[in-house]
C-alpha cells in the first residue's frame, strides 16, 4: 500500500528524531495558472514539545525552480542551470537539515523557525551564488 502523501515521514539525524512534512503553495490569479509556487519543507523535532519547528521555504524566482506542474516532477527544486534536489527524498531532507544546523538552527529551541532554502540547497549540492555550478541535475 502506498504512503499517504499528507502524513507526516520519520527522519532520524544525529540521534535525534524529525517528523517532516513537504506541501506545495501557489495562488492562482484570475489567469488560471499557478504563480508565486512555494514548496515548504517543514522538520518536527520529536518527541513533540521538544523544540520548534523549521521551515525551509523554496519559492519560485528568476534563475530557480520549484514544481508546478509537468513537466517538472512533485518536489523538485533546483537552479535552472545547476544543482537541484528532490524534497520527497528523505537524503535531501537530511542534507538540508544538516546545513540549517551548521548554519545555526537549534533544533532544542522551543520558538518556531522558517529559512529560505536556497543558500542551504547552495551548500548542500556546492551550487555558487548566482545558480550556475554543478550538483544533482535534472535531465
Amino acid at each position: 500500500m502506498p504512503r499517504h502523501p499528507k502524513k507526516p515521514r520519520r527522519l532520524v539525524a544525529d540521534e535525534r528524531a524529525y517528523l517532516w512534512t513537504l506541501r506545495h503553495h501557489h495562488r492562482a490569479p484570475d489567469s488560471g495558472r499557478p504563480a508565486n509556487c512555494r514548496e515548504v519543507l517543514t522538520l518536527y523535532p520529536q518527541p513533540a514539545g521538544t523544540g520548534g519547528s523549521l521551515r525551509i521555504v523554496f519559492t519560485q524566482g528568476q534563475g530557480r525552480y520549484v514544481p508546478g506542474g509537468y513537466p517538472l516532477g512533485s518536489g523538485d527544486v533546483g537552479y535552472v542551470r545547476g544543482g537541484s534536489l528532490n524534497l520527497h527524498e528523505p537524503s535531501a531532507v537530511r542534507a538540508l537539515l544538516d546545513a540549517a544546523v551548521a548554519r545555526g538552527w537549534q533544533p532544542h529551541e522551543r520558538r518556531a523557525v522558517e529559512l529560505d532554502g536556497w543558500p542551504l540547497l547552495q551548500a548542500t549540492v556546492g551550487v555558487p551564488t548566482g545558480g550556475a555550478g554543478t550538483g544533482s541535475l535534472l535531465p
